[in-house]
């Protein structure tokens, strides 16, 4: 089928690429980028790193004192690579060898470290020799440091040739921070030296034979530094790259669609493999507890904000991510306080890494707090999990965690006490922004000065009140009445604040927030359609809000910008005062939904499809340019942006459930899914399988807006119909579907 159905005629007949020109792998914490030709080149894009730590900043291979031509490279899966290249003229001891004589095939796998293949095929007429080097480099240098591109040697390097073992061993010390890099040479056929910085074999291939050698590199991470800390990896066998998916992880179960929309299937069937790809489990944390990592270059560690919203994104194929967040970030909910940490009680992190300057306290993140939305979102987190197992354990297991979380937000979160939350960082270290648009530069007044401290941007408060509301669902259920009015009263108190604070009647939406002057923050942004999503938007207000999001200076045509161009900060190419970033295109169109809009939210739903179609192997980045889209254009890339990234790809499993109108709720009457489909003419039909909810799965036929079911284990009742949404907690009415 073709890549232009209707509805998606591109107007281009080319993939576009998205992230940089590099290949990337990666499993669990450690993933490898590297130049097309598989060299590593030591600056801030590429190298081999694990736990934060770079452990490979250099490699490069030489036959005969030249580089290899590369013909192809690719990723073959999410964890592994293959470089083909051949051979210019060159001369040997016999005379010339001739172009394009050899092949010459370089896989890559990463395991617990990186299994290397290296494999020449001599298609030549006569014997060649050659002398094949491989150049490797560690400067263990700290991902902050890579990422800014500021390299500082702090501690001692020292590297040992261990040759009866053709191991390769190199140390970095810095006071209490140690690791160990190995590179093993496993098999080879030929003698094996190590001279000038290079391991050095010395081959003699005969016509059509083949010259084949192994080196793992082992990385060593333990918290002292022990070449035992970290177990030897296991042994992958030789060409481990036509492996299939690692034995000792198996793939969660798979969530899948069907539709006729060739751009859609395609699309979700990338943003399930880049959750896979994402998943991340702690050696040091208890064993099948996984969570997904935040983004790949920079981001593969846990992240509070991203891991729960992810969570919520992809609940109903993914349950296991939910559950993996909360176990990880209640064993790490603040129970003291820290200043250069953002640290209070109940406050849930904001990110945790593991490299030197984490270590040794050069910056604050084992962990760092200085997030204010993760921790309300833990408490949705929690609510949505119960409603999609339908098991009530889950609430008693986390009910300190959550009563602890609410007491943070109630007593720390409202900064000044004026009944609104706010943020304001104490630490030297700490970011100035702590909501989701967290760049120094994100929250920013109308003549795009930055917004003073403390910060009180509007999508918080939404957090805050669903928070509220649901923790009152919770201590309903567990026959904790008088809690639940409380909590109901404190939500509704919060409508009106809300409504009557940051309500800006002049442009019929929201303003950004409130500055440490209580001023409004007059800046037209994205952050009003999170309000839509928490349903504290008043319904007379919600049409306004609404196509005050999808006027032209808002709608790119791929989706709503984080910042209206029209304002004088604002840059297409911009972190967040002007780019498009999936995921919060995908929580706009649940509050569309929610209210009614349902138009309104396929029309946003599309133009994140659109931008797919263009992009190569239809995979989603973390985010991409705020430029308008035309009949020629494509979606262009922000330097920096993580790809794969993981609420880029949840996005789309929560698109297509908005679409769908999937909602779980559990009460003392029972568990029940509530099916309200409103497929555009784009996306005339869908099957989704294997549909999690309790203990079982169902499938789910949609189609000229009728419901099947074709298979229920879930013991869920499958309703046709809008859900039902919680009662007011203000004046006005949050209703809709």
């Amino acid at each position: 089928m073709s890549r232009t159905e209707p509805g998606y005629h591109s107007g281009v007949t080319f993939p576009v690429q998205v992230g940089p020109a590099s290949i990337t792998i990666n499993r669990d914490d450690r993933f490898l980028v590297c130049q097309p030709d598989g060299r590593i080149l030591g600056g801030p894009d590429d190298g081999f790193f694990t736990r934060d730590t770079r452990m490979i900043s250099g490699w490069d291979l030489r036959i005969n004192g030249s580089r290899p031509a590369l013909l192809n490279s690719a990723p073959i899966q999410f964890f592994s690579a293959r470089f083909e290249y051949t051979n210019e003229a060159f001369f040997d001891d016999a005379g010339t060898v001739p172009k394009q004589s050899l092949s010459i095939r370089l896989d890559r796998t990463v395991s617990e470290g990186v299994h290397e293949d290296l494999d020449i095929v001599n298609y030549g007429r006569r014997p060649v020799r050659l002398t094949i080097e491989v150049a490797i480099d560690s400067d263990f240098a700290d991902i902050f440091d890579v990422r800014s591109n500021r390299l500082v040697r702090r501690g001692q390097l020292n590297t040992r040739w261990f040759r009866s073992r053709g191991e390769l061993r190199t140390t970095y010390t810095n006071s209490t921070f140690v690791r160990h890099l190995v590179v093993a040479v496993e098999k080879a056929d030929s003698p094996l030296q190590y001279a000038n910085g290079r391991l050095v074999f010395v081959a003699k291939i005969e016509p059509k034979g083949v010259w084949h050698t192994c080196l793992k590199w082992l990385p060593y991470t333990g918290a002292d530094g022990g070449m035992t800390a970290r177990r030897r990896p296991a042994t992958l066998p030789c060409n481990a790259v036509d492996v299939g998916q690692p034995k000792d992880r198996p793939k969660l179960p798979t969530v899948s669609i069907e539709t006729p929309n060739w751009t859609v299937r395609r699309t979700w069937d990338q943003a399930v493999r880049d959750l896979d790809a994402l998943r991340l489990e702690d050696p040091t944390f208890e064993r099948g507890v996984v969570i997904p990592a935040a983004g790949v270059p920079w981001f593969v560690t846990l992240f509070g904000r991203d891991t729960l919203v992810v969570s919520m994104q992809s609940i109903s194929g993914y349950p296991e991510f939910a559950a993996g967040a909360l176990r990880r970030l209640s064993a790490l909910q603040a129970t003291g306080d820290d200043p250069e940490r953002d640290m209070e009680p109940g406050k849930i992190p904001h990110e945790v890494r593991h490299g030197e300057l984490a270590q040794l306290g050069i910056l604050p993140y084992e962990p760092y707090y200085g997030t204010h939305d993760a921790t309300s979102l833990f408490i949705i987190v929690l609510s949505y999990l119960y409603q999609w197992l339908g098991d009530e354990s889950i609430l008693r297991r986390y009910l300190d965690n959550a009563e602890a979380a609410m007491r943070w937000i109630d007593r720390y979160g409202d900064r000044d006490h004026d009944g609104l939350q706010e943020y304001k960082t104490r630490s030297s270290h700490g970011y100035y922004n702590q909501g989701w648009k967290d760049a120094g530069e994100a929250i920013v007044m109308a003549d795009g000065s930055l917004a003073s401290l403390p910060i009180a941007t509007c999508e918080l408060q939404g957090y805050v009140y669903d928070a509220k509301l649901r923790m009152g669902d919770i201590y309903e259920i567990l026959s904790r009445p008088k809690d639940a009015r409380r909590l109901r009263r404190e939500a509704s108190v919060l409508f009106d604040r809300v409504n009557d604070k940051m309500w800006w009647e002049a442009e019929g939406t929201y303003a950004l927030g409130l500055n440490g002057s209580k001023q409004q923050i007059r800046s037209v942004a994205s952050n009003a359609g999170h309000l839509l999503q928490s349903g504290i938007v008043p319904p007379e207000r919600a049409r306004r809000v609404v196509k005050r999001l999808l006027a032209d200076d808002m709608w790119s045509g791929w989706g709503v910008r984080t910042l209206s161009s029209d304002h004088p900060a604002y840059n297409p190419f911009s972190y967040q005062t002007g780019s498009v970033w999936p995921h919060d295109n995908a929580m706009i169109a649940g509050g569309f939904r929610r209210y009614g809009f349902d138009a309104e939210a396929a029309k946003v739903a599309k133009g994140t499809f659109d931008a797919a179609d263009r992009l190569s192997g239809y995979r989603l980045p973390e985010l991409f340019a705020g430029l308008l889209k035309s009949e020629a254009s494509f979606p262009v890339q922000v330097p920096g942006a993580n790809v794969p990234q993981a609420w880029a790809a949840g996005s789309v499993l929560r698109l297509i459930a908005i679409l769908a109108g999937i909602h779980a709720t559990t009460d003392a009457s029972g568990s029940r899914i509530y099916v309200n489909p409103a497929l555009p003419s784009w996306l005339p039909a869908v099957t989704i399988r294997n549909l999690r909810a309790g203990g079982g799965a169902l499938d789910l036929v949609l189609r000229d807006g009728e419901v099947e079911v074709p298979t229920n284990t879930t013991k869920f009742e499958v309703i046709h119909g809008p859900a039902p949404r919680p009662k007011p907690a203000g004046d006005g009415a949050a209703g809709g579907r």
